[in-house]
């Protein structure tokens, strides 16, 4: 009924053909209701070269056979959590690289810097789904996150009883309700709550750069010296990466920094710099740049990351797309192509696919032309039974392979 109501036209009525209910009948009678379809995929976490087959699905009756162009909408939403964690995986390299360059390798074999991308998208996102999903998706590269619901979705679905951590950490409104001459106290007030371990204030909510000389630089210097962990400055505002230069510099100008060994300045242990704001994956790489350029060892920074971790994608970022490469038409074989002459950057693949390594990197093989035996694609999901259950830990793995 609803059907018929969506597609009924005010002139021309409706025409019945449009709802395949004898098809769906066919699936309840024979099949249970269960989907009679065949889905390979490449193991999750993998990390698979640009433009190159993910997933393959087909019919398993002959008389489903237009079951999967229905169920392409829902199996192509796959480009969210597969670009989210494609671009904080890149954002992990770069944060690795400027650690090594810069003589912080001890950050490294500690695996600190799984705590250098905090994700603060929750907020950003437009759903809770999407932030459990995309939340997720980053946590299969680092362990830092605010986004809850990724941890609810990490329990239920990968058997990870606690997918990310987090610290304690001031918002604007729990400085700000102190009043503009109440900052310094509501700032103190931080690290009485808190009398040991990490914690983290945010800083701009009037002047940062007298935060940073005056309130943490002087009147809570020896508290922050003598407290038993490490104090985390956290500048929300301003232009970059000047800002964060500028706020480096003035604590350093107070607290002091030794050298590593290339020769980069690092603050004392127990008090480093979180930029939440603006980041995305070309900032962050500006910053660190900037940083090294300006003597500063990568260690001195964690950054957070929020709409632009998992809400400033989409699926055009990687071109993602699900096309009909083959059909059985008359009991004959057909491949099946999109080839615009508009567009030539939006030619589909051909045929039946398989990815394979060939000359040391996965490649996609079409038209038929591949080695079953060497395909990497396995059968995930058949006849409405999922046969691979992975772990986060396993999809981490091969998430790590390369870095």
């Amino acid at each position: 009924e609803y059907f018929k109501i969506h597609f009924s036209h005010p002139t021309w009525g409706y025409n019945p053909q449009l709802f395949n209910r004898s098809g769906w009948e066919h699936i309840v009678r024979k099949h249970g209701g269960r989907l009679p379809v065949e889905i390979k995929a490449v193991p999750e976490g993998t990390v698979v070269p640009y433009k190159n087959v993910l997933f393959t699905m087909e019919n398993t009756d002959d008389k489903c056979f237009w079951l999967t162009n229905f169920l392409e909408t829902l199996l192509v939403q796959v480009w969210y959590p597969t670009t989210v964690c494609t671009q904080s995986r890149e954002q992990k390299k770069l944060i690795m690289k400027f650690l090594r360059s810069t003589g912080s390798s001890d950050v490294l074999e500690q695996s600190l810097h799984l705590f250098k991308l905090h994700d603060f998208g929750f907020r950003g996102v437009s759903s809770v789904e999407s932030a459990a999903i995309g939340g997720l998706a980053h946590l299969v590269n680092f362990l830092g996150t605010d986004t809850m619901a990724a941890l609810i979705c990490a329990k239920e679905y990968y058997s990870e009883a606690a997918a990310g951590f987090s610290i304690p950490a001031s918002e604007h409104s729990t400085i700000t309700s102190w009043g503009r001459e109440g900052e310094c106290r509501a700032m103190r007030n931080m690290l009485d709550k808190y009398p040991k371990g990490i914690v983290a204030c945010v800083s701009d909510s009037f002047d940062i750069f007298k935060a940073c000389a005056q309130y943490w630089g002087t009147e809570l210097k020896g508290t922050i010296e003598r407290r038993d962990g490490v104090l985390v400055v956290r500048p929300d505002s301003g232009e970059l990466p000047g800002t964060v230069l500028q706020v480096l510099q003035t604590l350093e100008g107070k607290f002091g920094s030794t050298k590593t060994s290339t020769g980069h300045k690092l603050l004392p242990p127990y008090i480093r710099v979180i930029q939440g704001d603006g980041i995305d994956i070309t900032s962050l790489e500006m910053i660190l740049q900037a940083m090294k350029d300006n003597g500063w060892a990568a260690d001195n920074l964690a950054f957070g990351s929020g709409g632009a971790l998992l809400q400033k994608l989409h699926r055009d970022t990687q071109k993602c797309a699900f096309k009909c490469s083959h059909a059985l038409v008359d009991g004959a074989g057909v491949n099946v192509v999109k080839d615009p002459i508009t567009d030539p950057g939006k030619k589909s693949k051909h045929g039946r696919l398989t990815l394979e390594v060939r000359d040391g990197k996965l490649t996609t093989i079409t038209g038929g032309q591949g080695d079953p035996s060497k395909d990497r694609l396995v059968t995930v999901f058949k006849d409405g039974a999922l046969l691979v259950k992975d772990t986060l830990a396993q999809v981490r793995e091969r998430s790590n392979e390369g870095l």
